[in-house]
């Protein structure tokens, strides 16, 4: 009996020590309004569709949607702890388009998303910045100085940086939606074929 009771003891422990596998891949996408999914019906946001063709590529992957329209670096910051709460596995970084339409320093965004990089890789979960251009009207040297911002923090920080989140979708009016800023459901479709090749390198780091 005392054999059969240790025998058990030793499988129960070998339970709790080994990882646990098969569990889905959980994405956190730190965002904005761009990933919020403003002004679009509940399943079309970029995350939604990108956790869609994920799937259909057999990757268990559910991606948490960490949008908050009209956050700025700074209100990305602030919530980022209960973001990371979320203990997820990847993260990916879209913020930083409401700093340049609102025109604030460019040093402030960076010190702002600086911070919240320095947060995530200090818990050692695989990072991919998205970047961001400046709006043309605020002039070319705001412009030059703003766009600087992303490929210097992805340099020092030795990660990876999609350019620009809405390439091939920005000053296309057939892929916004009527305020010429926030992508249509077919505006998503171009963001999320754009920007797959890079998410799928950021969870083969984890795996």
């Amino acid at each position: 009996m005392r054999r059969v009771f240790n025998a058990c003891l030793l499988v129960c422990a070998l339970t709790v020590a080994l990882p646990i596998h098969g569990a889905p891949l959980k994405l956190l996408m730190l965002g904005d309004s761009l990933t919020a999914g403003y002004g679009l019906y509940k399943g079309e946001s970029i995350p939604a569709q990108l956790q869609r063709t994920l799937r259909a590529e057999g990757l268990d992957v559910t991606i948490i949607n960490a949008g908050v329209s009209g956050d700025t670096s700074a209100g990305g910051l602030a919530r980022l702890a209960w973001s990371l709460a979320e203990k997820p596995d990847a993260v990916i970084v879209e913020l930083g388009a409401n700093d340049g339409l609102r025109g604030l320093d460019p040093e402030e965004t960076y010190r702002n998303l600086d911070t919240i990089l320095r947060r995530i890789r200090a818990t050692e979960t695989p990072v991919l910045l998205a970047g961001m251009l400046a709006p043309p009207n605020l002039g070319r040297e705001y412009g030059d100085e703003f766009n600087a911002v992303f490929p210097r923090l992805a340099k020092e920080h030795g990660i990876p940086l999609y350019p620009f989140f809405l390439e091939g979708v920005a000053a296309q009016p057939e892929l916004n939606q009527d305020d010429g800023i926030h992508p249509n459901a077919a505006g998503v479709d171009v963001v999320v074929r754009s920007i797959l090749e890079a998410v799928r390198s950021l969870l083969a780091e984890v795996r």
